[in-house]
């Protein structure tokens, strides 16, 4: 039985129970976070697994989308970013190709076609935002700007980002240390400083049983397919996402798609700054800011995953996920099957973190469903 560290609040032991299963069955030969706030305080804190205790801070790959999104949010709060003004009035080049008409809420909601470039990024350009969007910019859709949707895996961060900048001279890593993660002291880092690497542990690649690896060659999408296109798999040599969040250099950069770096406590703790009061400010997002960047936005098959799937306006509305949720939940995962959220109706949030790549853990890996569900019944439990 794997031994499971940390505390919980009176009236959430139920979560500690539900995470020490996930620790045994799951988690076990990697290491697992679990990181809850409600109302305002930290009331889960656990972490088991071999090699991380809840100071270990983990390559979270998309989870960056989701605090890039709230940078966005705050940014269209202030007027300073209009949704339904078009990308390229910032972005002149992005016009290229037919893009001219996409506004910055079809680019949130994944609906750009925008999703890779022939032949792949050079290692180089998957380290740099700004090269990245370069090529982007000039390269044609692979589908007809907003007419459907597609998971931007490795498009979403530098797309966005390329906006923030033209739009306020400042990137999106500047806004969040300024707005976000200095004022609330948050463990959970778009550009690893050198002095905290000793605190990194190296994402660990997936184990599969035969049948599960059956299963993904079955599901290949192919040279020539939207899937391959989207996560890198047709450039020379494919990308790898382990050896990626294994990288210094992207750690240091942390590319928006995919490159933050943090713990559970650190991501629960940006959700607990949108979930409601914290450190006695106000919530970052007013109702009516929240009420927009998590409505759907695009609902139905992934053009690139084939998948059914929903986006609001750069979040994942996560109740289309996890009904249990209330209607405003937002958040992002990861692809090593972290997942992290806020949850306004509770005033709760969510933040967890393994460092094994699961099967299938891009949506979330599947403890999820069990942990999700024991926080959610917790707070109601405890908010009597």
């Amino acid at each position: 039985m794997t031994e499971v560290h940390g505390t919980v609040a009176a009236g959430f032991e139920s979560v500690r129970e539900a995470f020490a299963t996930v620790a045994a069955a799951e988690a076990r030969d990697g290491g697992a976070q679990l990181a809850v706030y409600h109302r305002g305080r930290q009331v889960v804190d656990l972490w088991g697994g071999d090699g991380v205790d809840g100071d270990s801070l983990l390559a979270l790959y998309s989870s960056s989308k989701g605090v890039t999104a709230l940078v966005v949010a705050l940014l269209v709060q202030d007027g300073v970013l209009d949704p339904d003004r078009e990308v390229a009035s910032w972005w002149p080049e992005f016009a290229a190709e037919g893009k001219e008409r996409l506004t910055l809420r079809e680019l949130l909601a994944h609906r750009s076609g925008v999703i890779g470039v022939e032949g792949g990024f050079t290692p180089a350009e998957l380290t740099d935002d700004r090269a990245a969007a370069a090529r982007l910019a000039a390269h044609r859709p692979y589908w007809e700007p907003g007419s459907g949707h597609g998971y931007h895996a490795l498009t979403f961060g530098a797309l966005v980002g390329e906006v923030v900048v033209r739009a306020t001279g400042r990137t999106v890593h500047e806004h969040y240390e300024e707005r976000i993660r200095a004022p609330y002291g948050i463990d959970y880092h778009l550009g690893l400083p050198e002095e905290l690497e000793p605190r990194f542990r190296t994402a660990l690649p997936l184990v599969l049983s035969p049948a599960q690896a059956a299963f993904l060659r079955a599901g290949k999408g192919g040279p020539d397919s939207l899937l391959d296109l989207a996560f890198g798999q047709h450039a020379d040599p494919p990308f790898d996402a382990v050896a990626y969040g294994n990288t210094r250099a992207v750690r240091a950069a942390s590319p928006l798609s995919a490159g933050g770096v943090g713990s559970a406590r650190g991501l629960a703790r940006v959700y607990a700054a949108v979930a409601g009061e914290l450190d006695g400010r106000p919530p970052l997002l007013a109702p009516g800011t929240l009420a927009e960047v998590s409505r759907v936005h695009s609902s139905g098959k992934d053009l690139v995953t084939g998948e059914h799937n929903a986006f609001g306006l750069g979040f994942v509305p996560l109740a289309t996920r996890h009904p249990e949720l209330g209607p405003t939940a937002i958040g992002h995962s990861g692809v090593p099957g972290s997942q992290a959220f806020a949850d306004p109706s509770r005033a709760l949030s969510y933040s967890y973190a393994r460092r094994r790549f699961a099967f299938l853990g891009g949506p979330g890996a599947l403890e999820n469903n069990r942990l999700i569900r024991a926080v959610a019944r917790a707070a109601d439990e405890v908010a009597g």
